[in-house]
């Protein structure tokens, strides 16, 4: 099964992405023209040109909850941050109910808003090339959700969650492992939350600990670990190989996807960082 890890170049010749990029594909192939336009220059108009962390965010998340048989009829789900991302369309044609959430305005929802990443309502969730509109309407809801204040959620449970690089965004290192840590109350016991952010490759000492976007690093993994142990909670199989293939080696950097390099590894300020995928298991 898959393991709490890093992104990665081999992943890139895996089965399971291979399978997941492929779904995302045939759904991303009839959107409108504006929509597409998001993706370039990663969506060529045909096929993904380049090996981008982004989708394997989305395939990792996928492949990890069908593992563990998320990805069923009868099951409940729960995503935070979505945007315009084809993870809430894709979990539901499979079968399980979704809520899709993302922020409500203010600081954080603006920054999403200018980059055309916001979801303001259900249909920016719509993938109409993953699920009929009927079956859309009938397993997915959307909420506006501040992830510092999940309290507007009340006492409702579900079997899984999910985020995709979200949790990094909420202001300093300690708001996203609170929220990792708050919404486990979200979960049944034996529920599932997979989420991905940001991975310090470079330094496991200096890091990006404040502001729009910060970057974990290896002990700040290992401590929500510790954290996550006293709530009845754990990270899977926890591994931190960075990978040494030529793309895991050279890395992105501003202004990216110019410079002939993969967008595997990048520069984020003074630090080489990638996306690394949490899968916690609620005991």
């Amino acid at each position: 099964m898959l393991r709490s890890s890093l992104c990665r170049e081999v992943d890139f010749r895996s089965e399971w992405y291979n399978k997941w990029c492929n779904i995302i594909k045939n759904g991303l192939k009839k959107l409108d023209e504006e929509e597409k336009a998001v993706w370039q220059p990663v969506w060529d108009g045909m096929s993904f040109k380049c090996m981008h962390r982004k989708l394997w965010e989305w395939c990792a998340i996928s492949e990890a909850l069908e593992e563990r048989g998320m990805l069923v009829d009868g099951r409940e789900g729960i995503g935070f941050a979505v945007g315009k991302e084809p993870l809430a369309s894709m979990f539901a044609s499979y079968g399980p109910t979704v809520t899709a959430t993302d922020y409500p305005s203010g600081d954080i929802a603006s920054q999403w808003n200018e980059s055309g990443q916001l979801a303001k309502g259900i249909e920016d969730s719509n993938w109409p090339g993953l699920i009929s509109h009927q079956e859309f309407q009938d397993r997915v809801k959307f909420r506006p959700v501040d992830m510092n204040r999940l309290s507007v959620l009340d006492s409702k449970v579900y079997d899984f969650m999910w985020s995709s690089c979200s949790f990094e965004h909420l202001g300093s290192l300690e708001a996203g492992i609170n929220f990792v840590c708050n919404s486990l109350e979200l979960l049944q016991p034996g529920g599932l939350a997979v989420h991905t952010t940001e991975y310090n490759v470079s330094s496991n000492e200096d890091t990006i600990k404040n502001g729009d976007s910060v970057i974990y690093r290896r002990r700040d993994i290992e401590a929500l670990d510790r954290r996550l142990r006293l709530q009845n909670a754990a990270i899977e199989n926890l591994d931190f190989e960075a990978g040494s293939e030529p793309n895991d080696i050279g890395y992105d950097y501003p202004p990216y996807y110019s410079h002939n390099r993969q967008h595997i590894k990048l520069k984020l300020g003074d630090y080489i960082s990638t996306s690394i995928l949490l899968i916690i298991r609620k005991y």
